[in-house]
């Protein structure tokens, strides 16, 4: 029997992050928690979980902080981040999603449609063992089943959300892929983000991609395709 996943509870509300861990328990996953930004970093470095729910506004070091510091590490890069706030504007999940979280819950939330987030990006984060283990396109080398990318030969360490949106845009072969498209592949169904959302995942997508994002071509008005004459796919 597999063991189960561990999610690390970075909630400076100690009743509602012992209400999550108990129905994350519940649920079948091992839960860990702490209660303020420093802890959590340190804590996530200790622990390696599968996925991290990390609120925004914490004492010591606030979330987008946190974020930012994982998504430098080479051991925490590649761990989901679902950032929980009590800010619903539309500037704020900018912030979240920029700082490196692959999802965005704002508080009040139904504890249903947080399991159903985390199963989610767990899902997204499991490979795929029919997908081909290697895509290529220009200088730009994709690993599905490592979640490694390489450009010019150098690693880029990318969120679970960026990793799938540009295997996405690869596989495409140069065809312009939707909001809705890129929302249903690399984020999944179910999951209600805005075509906003995407752009922000993009954006940092292209700034860490340094030369090579500007492959990722803006199709106005309806999506984004990868622009090159060299996109390829192949088994390992």
């Amino acid at each position: 029997m597999a063991a189960p996943r561990t999610i690390l509870v970075v909630e400076d509300e100690q009743d509602l992050a012992e209400l999550i861990a108990m129905n994350l328990e519940r649920a079948g996953y091992q839960p860990h928690q702490v209660h303020d930004g420093r802890a959590g970093l340190e804590r996530a470095k200790e622990l390696l979980p599968d996925l991290i729910l990390l609120d925004v506004m914490l004492p010591g070091l606030a979330g987008t902080e946190v974020a930012q510091r994982l998504r430098l590490e080479s051991t925490t890069a590649h761990i989901p981040i679902i950032m929980l706030t009590a800010k619903s504007a539309e500037a704020d999940e900018v912030v979240g999603l920029s700082a490196g979280a692959d999802d965005y819950v704002t508080k009040p939330f139904s504890l249903n449609v947080l399991l159903a987030r985390i199963e989610s990006v767990l899902r997204r984060a499991t490979p795929d063992s029919d997908r081909k283990t290697t895509l290529e396109a220009g200088p730009v080398l994709i690993r599905t089943d490592t979640h490694r990318v390489t450009v010019h030969g150098e690693d880029v360490k990318l969120t679970l959300t960026e990793f799938r949106l540009l295997a996405c845009l690869v596989e495409g072969n140069g065809s312009v892929l939707s909001r809705k498209d890129l929302m249903h592949k690399a984020i999944g169904p179910g999951v209600r983000v805005t075509p906003r959302t995407i752009d922000v995942h993009v954006t940092a997508l292209r700034r860490k991609l340094g030369d090579a994002g500007n492959m990722i071509e803006t199709v106005r008005g309806v999506g984004y395709r990868l622009e090159t004459a060299t996109s390829t796919t192949a088994d390992a």
